[in-house]
């Protein structure tokens, strides 16, 4: 094999090595993204489960499950939010907000933010726009179907110092101040 000939295929291996590292980069970032998820929708929308047993609405008031998986390096604690930007008062409403999640958990049940559900020590359940502390079930005017954003914040400080009665907006606050990183997933409710 010529000089000239070596050196083409040493270019080339390198280029093949250059691409295939692009390629398994790309890869190993794909699969290690932030994403959120949860099993309390069936195709895109939730159950009567997750509906209120209020203002018109006949559901059973349970806070959905949501997981999340490929937190960012230093997260120390989670926020996690459930909230509808189509409802009708100019700000949208806050339905569940959850801080000072440890970073070892990865998971809240169905059930975990409502009246009878258990969250890991030390999390706090903040009022959501209802007034209560804990999940308040969605309750779309009939004929509209709403969004409902629940996103999970990954953030470097292990808790949120906030007092207890925080309203979902200074919890924002706060969260977006000390946020990594955030994912989120959208599903949809209306009134059968």
């Amino acid at each position: 094999m010529s000089v000239m000939s070596k050196k083409i295929q040493s270019a080339v291996l390198k280029a093949i090595g250059a691409s295939a590292a692009v390629v398994l980069s790309a890869q190993l970032a794909q699969a290690g993204t932030f994403s959120v998820s949860t099993n309390s929708g069936v195709k895109g929308q939730f159950p009567n489960a997750q509906f209120a047993n209020a203002m018109g609405c006949t559901g059973e008031n349970i806070s959905p499950q949501v997981s999340w998986k490929n937190a960012p390096a230093g997260t120390q604690s989670f926020v996690v939010t459930m909230y509808d930007p189509d409802a009708p008062t100019g700000s949208g409403w806050w339905h569940w907000v959850v801080a000072n999640i440890p970073a070892d958990v990865r998971e809240l049940p169905a059930g975990a933010g409502s009246a009878a559900g258990v969250l890991p020590a030390g999390v706090v359940s903040f009022k959501n726009d209802g007034g209560q502390a804990g999940y308040g079930g969605i309750c779309p005017p009939a004929g509209q179907t709403h969004r409902y954003v629940m996103t999970v914040h990954a953030l470097k400080v292990k808790a949120l110092p906030l007092p207890t009665d925080a309203t979902p907006a200074l919890v924002g606050f706060m969260t977006y101040a000390n946020r990594i990183a955030k994912a989120s997933t959208t599903l949809r409710g209306a009134q059968k």
